[in-house]
């Protein structure tokens, strides 16, 4: 009895003394405890993802990989693998395993060292979260401190969800979600229980144990979690056997980018570190929704890559990139090409390769990922030698005449299924800039900043400020018809030479081509880019009125110079501002600003950002805002309709200018038909677009601006240095007679983009009618005066006015038809 009594006095001491040595441990370490409450509302650190309005993703911002999941996405799989592998008493305990402690405090005592760790799911989180992964006495007990105060705060399933979100598994890989993507491509839900058990034995070993870094060690490691599964009871013996046999098929897989559009993956990012901070924006997970379409931008792409790639070649080739080798050395091996090729970057459709054999019109050629390929004589021949940007050289006959073994060239695949695919290109020194938008809203559709991102980052469709060249004269011409002018008003085609004192020269504007016909209607100026009559015309309207009416689009009038150049496009412009600017004719006249953000979700779907865009209160809604306007105030409540800055009539007006810019008028069987300047788009076959052809003085920018159903899209090619010239071109004997030659300009060197972006743009949108707006009427009128007339032969047309501008005047049927004629009119005459 005494032994019992001193035996039970001596485990109450020590009990006490244990107690109070605990106390004492706590006590000491609480002021160096972190507060676990912040578990509550912890913020996983989740990339930012970007995405197209249709669900695309464009780019991914983080360093670290994490897909949050929620308790209820959990396969149960994975809790059971999760449980019996690292936790088999989980749901018994308070945070700590007495007996896997005792267990561990056996091996410290008989080693010497901490080998074993004994943690908890609950420990492992407190770890994970708050502490390092050093193996000491001090961490462990800090460790066990903070796992009791988890326990007390959150719930089993709310601790099992913050593990299975937290936990590293490799290869940049934080949480199961990420990790099943990583390792297998699938989400979480698709894993198979061979898969499950695969990543459930990893939190051990992570950057060990991964099937990337040994597949060896992560299947033993998968069949230890399947028998342990097994011995608990979650598997039966069958499932165990048959997924234990199964191989581990694991690759790394990353995010996949599902839409090439990294300009606007660049807006995205800027704004969201602009607004939430560097850290937030790529650790808050946050998934950013833009307003571009996949399709829309995949036909931007497209459009503007070919056609910049089809300007720079028809210039001529101006070399191999580098010379690796001369001819005097020993060639490379097929080792050394592909240690050097992984080296040199890709430009999207352009690959690095090497020359290996030439002979007579073919080269053998070494592809960056891709080894030995052919090149053709139909991917040759259009590679006559680069002279100057006004010059070329002769057609080539032979691939010596191109290429030389040893050199560096580029190659792009051309798309079709034909053996020999692979084409002679080269990295363009131009550059070019795309952009749609919605005319009703602003939303940008497409957006291409120049010709590949990773060899430039400078974004040309909103940054890069250039002359827009004739692109700006349906804007004068808009401010004409707002002063009372109309599409039938003469404006004499005719040179002109005026005196500028301040200069000591005259000023003498000429068309392009320099070609005068007198007398002209207003249309036709517009539409076939008559440099001397938007000249008269910005007279007749007056240039500060002019200047203040084109600030209606919500142009910066500090660059639009206070000169009559500005007829002649002087103003300058980003491809966005004026797509902004056409919004206003395509829209009926209401000022639109562009947004390519359409709202924002935490990792869980929650909106906590979204764009409150303008849009158009057309007749259909002014009922509705009349009401509205009895509960909001009226100035709070307008700020969501988009301001009307032009009348609809003179939107109507300017579009059938637009639309003759393409269409131009009049009948070609009785010799009255004419052509605009961007004739080339009646390849669309629609009688339901327009735009304008711009190009500046010695062609350094070329545009395209115009509008389909529902789309404004604008083209610009050009030099990144302002004082090159875009040049001209001859043709090539090797190419057939569909070429582009002479002097570039707005229709040759940008509308081809435009053409082709449309194509794809509006293939399922069915033609619409013209809608004629209220106060516009229709009459006949005589081709040559603008008058009316009661005639209805091919001497006569219907013009559209607007009714208080119509005109009242009949022709007079004797009138003398030279009464108009020469080039030397005075200025004043008809302007």
């Amino acid at each position: 009895m005494k032994f019992i009594k001193r035996l039970l006095a001596l485990t109450l001491i020590c009990i006490i003394f244990g107690v109070m040595t605990i106390f004492g441990f706590y006590q000491y370490l609480k002021p160096e405890l972190p507060d676990v409450a912040t578990l509550k509302e912890v913020e996983l650190q989740t990339p930012m993802q970007v995405f197209s309005a249709d669900g695309k993703l464009i780019a991914q911002f983080g360093e670290k990989r994490r897909i949050p999941v929620t308790y209820e996405q959990i396969p149960q799989a994975l809790i059971n693998a999760l449980i019996a592998t690292e936790d088999s008493r989980y749901y018994d305990h308070y945070g700590i395993d007495p007996i896997g402690i005792t267990r561990a405090a056996v091996v410290v005592a008989m080693s010497g060292s901490a080998k074993q760790g004994a943690s908890t799911i609950t420990q492992q989180l407190a770890r994970n979260f708050f502490l390092s992964n050093e193996k000491k006495i001090m961490r462990k007990i800090k460790e066990i401190f903070i796992a009791l105060h988890i326990e007390q705060l959150l719930t089993k399933e709310e601790i099992l969800e913050l593990y299975v979100n937290k936990i590293f598994l490799g290869h940049r890989s934080y949480g199961f979600g990420a990790a099943a993507r990583v390792y297998f491509g699938k989400d979480l839900n698709q894993l198979t229980l061979s898969e499950i058990a695969t990543l459930a034995g990893m939190p051990k070993a992570p950057s060990t144990m991964n099937p990337l870094y040994s597949v060896e060690r992560a299947t033993a490691r998968r069949n230890v979690v399947l028998l342990r599964m097994l011995d608990e009871g979650y598997i039966t013996q069958a499932e165990f056997d048959h997924t234990r046999a199964e191989p581990i098929v694991a690759k790394y897989h990353s995010a996949e980018i599902e839409l090439n559009a990294p300009y606007v993956a660049e807006l995205a990012r800027a704004w969201a570190v602009e607004h939430y901070g560097e850290e937030k924006a790529y650790t808050s997970g946050m998934r950013i929704v833009m307003t571009v379409n996949s399709t829309m931008q995949n036909a931007a792409n497209q459009a503007a890559l070919e056609n910049l790639l089809a300007y720079d070649e028809r210039h001529g080739y101006r070399g191999a990139e580098s010379v690796l080798w001369p001819a005097s050395e020993t060639p490379w091996t097929e080792a050394q090409m592909d240690s050097h090729l992984r080296t040199q970057p890709t430009y999207g459709e352009l690959v690095p390769a090497i020359v290996t054999h030439v002979q007579d019109q073919t080269a053998q050629v070494w592809v960056k990922n891709r080894g030995a390929q052919t090149l053709a004589w139909n991917g040759l021949k259009w590679a006559r030698r680069f002279v100057t940007d006004e010059r070329q050289g002769p057609a080539p006959t032979s691939a010596s005449d191109i290429l030389a073994i040893g050199e560096q060239i580029w190659v792009r695949d051309n798309g079709t299924s034909e053996a020999n695919q692979w084409v002679l290109s080269q990295v363009p020194n131009a550059n070019t800039a795309f952009v749609a938008m919605e005319p009703s809203d602003g939303s940008v559709q497409a957006l291409v900043g120049g010709f590949n991102f990773v060899h430039n980052k400078f974004n040309r469709a909103t940054m890069s400020v250039r002359q827009v060249g004739s692109s700006i004269k349906p804007f004068i011409y808009s401010a004409a018809l707002d002063s009372g002018l109309t599409l039938a008003t003469l404006i004499n085609d005719a040179p002109i030479n005026r005196w500028d004192s301040s200069q000591g020269t005259a000023w003498r504007p000429k068309n392009s081509p320099p070609t005068y016909i007198g007398p002209t209607r207003l249309r036709i100026g517009l539409a076939t880019s008559k440099n001397v009559m938007a000249v008269r015309t910005l007279r007749e309207v007056g240039l500060d009125e002019t200047r203040q009416f084109l600030a209606r689009f919500g142009f910066d009038i500090n660059n639009v110079p206070r000169s009559e150049t500005i007829a002649l496009g002087a103003g300058s412009l980003t491809p966005m501002q004026l797509a902004q600017g056409y919004s206003v004719f395509a829209n009926g006249g209401y000022y639109v600003k562009p947004h390519y953000i359409a709202y924002v979700e935490d990792p869980f779907g929650k909106l906590i950002y979204k764009t409150e865009a303008s849009f158009i209160c057309d007749a259909a809604c002014e009922a509705e805002r009349s009401a509205a306007e009895l509960f909001f105030n009226e100035r709070d409540y307008d700020a969501q309709y988009a301001p009307q800055v032009i009348s609809e009539q003179n939107a109507f007006l300017v579009r059938e200018m637009l639309y003759s810019n393409i269409w131009g008028g009049g009948n070609w069987r009785d010799g009255t038909g004419w052509n605009g300047t961007g004739w080339r788009a009646q390849t669309l076959k629609r009688r339901d677009i327009g735009g304008k052809t711009g190009t500046t003085n010695d062609s350094k920018d070329a545009w395209y601006a115009g509008y389909g159903p529902n789309t404004v899209a604008v083209s610009w090619v050009g030099f990144d240095d302002n004082s090159r010239t875009l040049g001209r071109t001859s043709g090539n004997a090797n190419l057939d007679n569909k070429q582009i030659t002479g002097a570039e300009s707005g229709a040759k060197t940008a509308e081809p983009a435009w053409i082709e972006f449309m194509r794809v743009a509006l293939a399922d949108v069915p033609s619409q009618n013209k809608v004629i707006p209220e106060g516009i009427t229709r009459v006949r009128i005589d081709r040559k005066t603008g008058l009316l007339t009661d005639k209805s032969d091919s001497s006569t047309l219907f013009e559209y006015f607007e009714e208080q501008s119509a005109p009242t005047q009949y022709t007079v049927n004797a009138l003398d038809e030279d009464i108009y004629s020469g080039s030397n009119a005075s200025n004043d005459e008809l302007f």
